[in-house]
């Protein structure tokens, strides 16, 4: 078994980071569930995780388009917790990263948000948002403020046109948009360094970008509390909490800041 997947010293393992984020020119990150448990929001493949409690069906393309109802019941308990959300200092730690030019940009997984929240800008969100809705006639946009009541009286959205609403979040059936995917591909190709926060990279295409920065000649560094399939191919693997991690790490760089920035 791997030994890099035990937690050592908290201190010397944020030192060790932070000097492998200062000797690269050109960070990209990928995402994932991981790095929102923190802020209270319930991963999709975990034991506790959103799917292990029966609830894949509600995200499932043709379930929705032939009764939205199982997903919009869905949404009236997990939107609240989306929006009671706070972004934790694994967020704050990407915005740094890209405010100090280091960090190019960062492809996400997750639908909450959070991430734009915490200031982060070269976003990519791989599989939208459930902040977002439109109507699936006539294309009109809805924010989340404005069919949550709706949300919340139990009742399914629509459109004054009489279209069905549906969130701008990827189904599952359903694709990436491409230009988002072009881009992220794009980025990870020009990276030396892919920061993987919080993902357990086994579901696509998320997976595939960390291996367009290793065959550029790039390095990868793994921050997950459990087993990925390309923990083999990091330089660096740490299974820290990552808002624990983060806020260590954030700590030496308001510390040390010319040191290693």
């Amino acid at each position: 078994m791997n030994s890099l997947l035990f937690p050592k010293d908290l201190h010397q393992d944020a030192l060790e980071l932070l000097e492998t984020l200062r000797s690269a020119k050109a960070i990209f990150a990928v995402t994932g569930a991981g790095i929102s448990t923190p802020s209270g929001i319930p991963d999709f493949r975990g034991p506790q995780g959103i799917l292990s409690s029966g609830s894949r069906s509600v995200f499932d393309k043709e379930l929705f388009f032939r009764d939205p109802k199982p997903f919009y019941l869905f949404a009236k308990t997990f939107l609240p917790l989306i929006l009671a959300s706070r972004p934790n200092p694994a967020h704050r730690l990407l915005v740094e990263l890209e405010e100090k030019e280091r960090l190019i940009a960062t492809a996400t997984q997750n639908i909450d948000s959070l991430h734009q929240m915490a200031g982060s800008r070269a976003l990519l969100p791989l599989h939208g948002s459930l902040e977002s809705y439109s109507c699936t006639l006539c294309r009109r946009p809805f924010p989340l403020t404005e069919i949550l009541p709706t949300v919340l009286e139990g009742l399914v959205p629509y459109c004054p046109c009489g279209g069905l609403i549906r969130p701008e979040a990827v189904l599952f059936g359903e694709s990436v948009k491409s230009d988002i995917l072009q881009k992220a591909k794009q980025v990870a190709s020009q990276a030396d360094l892919c920061l993987v926060m919080g993902s357990s990279l086994i579901v696509s295409p998320a997976s595939t970008l960390p291996g367009l920065t290793l065959n550029a000649g790039g390095r990868m560094v793994i921050i997950n509390r459990t087993p990925t399939p390309l923990d083999d191919y990091a330089v660096k693997r740490y299974s820290w909490d990552l808002a624990e991690f983060s806020e260590e790490v954030l700590c030496l760089v308001h510390q040390k800041r010319f040191l290693f920035f």
